[in-house]
């Protein structure tokens, strides 16, 4: 599939995209239970999008079971998961400790990576090299490969001598891409790779990043020996989605507050368009307020201090010029590293 591709099938019309996205689910589901695996599939379930796609499967008679890491998610999220009969799988880190072990998820997955190596004293130089300037081992230029100097400002200061005239700053703190990876990918394909099950994803290109690289590249369905899913999302916009979680009459996560139609008849949710960790940073930075820290706290205001002020997400918004308010000097310390996974 191509980026040709994609575009073409997202101006589809709303039914029949999903008419694509019934096909490509039956078809995953054929080849992984019958022709090709003689396996079992399962829904990876989430926020909105993925709760939606588990109903959607139930309403084309394709009835597989919903697993999720509840634990990192909403409160409100985890109330639909227990109504829906998800069942709950571990994460293999609490949020605290990778946040510890490992950095603050910040700015976005590929941009935390890359901060992530400025910040390993045993990155290899060209890695560096190719982050801080664009040019990789074979002298050409990549601007997929370097970090924007707007970022680079704030974290490359341990590297200042290979842009000597680009002022650039040592963060007091780590970044890192691997939350997701401990708290919610490596349980659940543990947890699909000992019952020989194949997930469902409700991801969708139209978000953008990492997530539209690999859809593109890979296809709604795709299959290999490492990572093999069904996304039959993959050419839903927004819009879509919303409608169909009309349609299906899903029932939408206090987090999102209501789904809304505008005078022009573009559809809303009302508070959180997306979902996720609620320690995770990633794109907070192109939020406009009240972000999803503003909301934690009206949701949670003793775990929002918690993470502000005890963990240190507060430096870290101010490091990025992120806006954020705090609470009374009373609010600190009334959660612990076991009260919050």
């Amino acid at each position: 599939m191509t980026i040709q591709d994609i575009l073409q099938k997202q101006d589809l019309p709303y039914k029949a995209k999903v008419a694509h996205a019934e096909l490509r689910a039956r078809e995953f589901y054929d080849t992984i239970v019958g022709q090709m695996y003689n396996a079992n599939c399962h829904v990876s379930v989430g926020g909105l999008d993925s709760i939606t796609l588990y109903l959607f499967l139930q309403s084309i008679c394709i009835n597989v079971p919903g697993i999720s890491v509840s634990s990192v998610e909403d409160k409100s999220i985890q109330r639909i998961h227990k109504a829906l009969g998800i069942l709950t799988v571990k994460p293999l880190k609490s949020k605290a400790k990778v946040i510890q072990e490992y950095g603050f998820p910040v700015i976005s997955k590929n941009s935390a990576e890359k901060i992530s190596s400025l910040q390993n004293i045993n990155a290899k130089e060209s890695r560096i090299i190719a982050i801080m300037t664009g040019k990789t081992s074979k002298r050409q230029y990549s601007r997929k490969t370097k970090l924007p100097d707007k970022w680079l400002k704030l974290f490359a200061g341990h590297h200042s001598e290979i842009r000597p005239n680009l002022v650039c700053k040592i963060a007091p703190f780590k970044v890192s891409d691997r939350c997701c990876y401990w708290l919610k990918e490596k349980p659940c394909r543990d947890w699909g790779k000992e019952r020989n099950s194949y997930p469902y994803l409700g991801l969708m290109a139209s978000e953008g990043g990492q997530r539209e690289l690999g859809l593109i590249k890979n296809g709604c369905n795709y299959y290999s020996k490492s990572d093999t899913r069904s996304c039959p999302f993959a050419i839903f916009t927004r819009q879509d989605i919303l409608q169909l979680a009309i349609d299906l009459k899903v029932p939408v996560p206090e987090i999102y507050g209501e789904i809304k139609r505008k005078p022009d008849g573009t559809l809303y949710t009302t508070r959180a368009q997306r979902s996720g960790c609620s320690m995770c940073g990633f794109g907070i930075h192109i939020e406009k307020r009240p972000h999803r820290f503003d909301r934690l706290k009206e949701d949670n205001p003793k775990e929002w201090a918690y993470w502000m002020y005890d963990v240190g997400w507060g430096q870290v918004l101010d490091w990025i010029g992120v806006e954020w308010e705090g609470p009374p000097g009373a609010m600190r310390g009334q959660l612990s590293l076991d009260d919050v996974m």
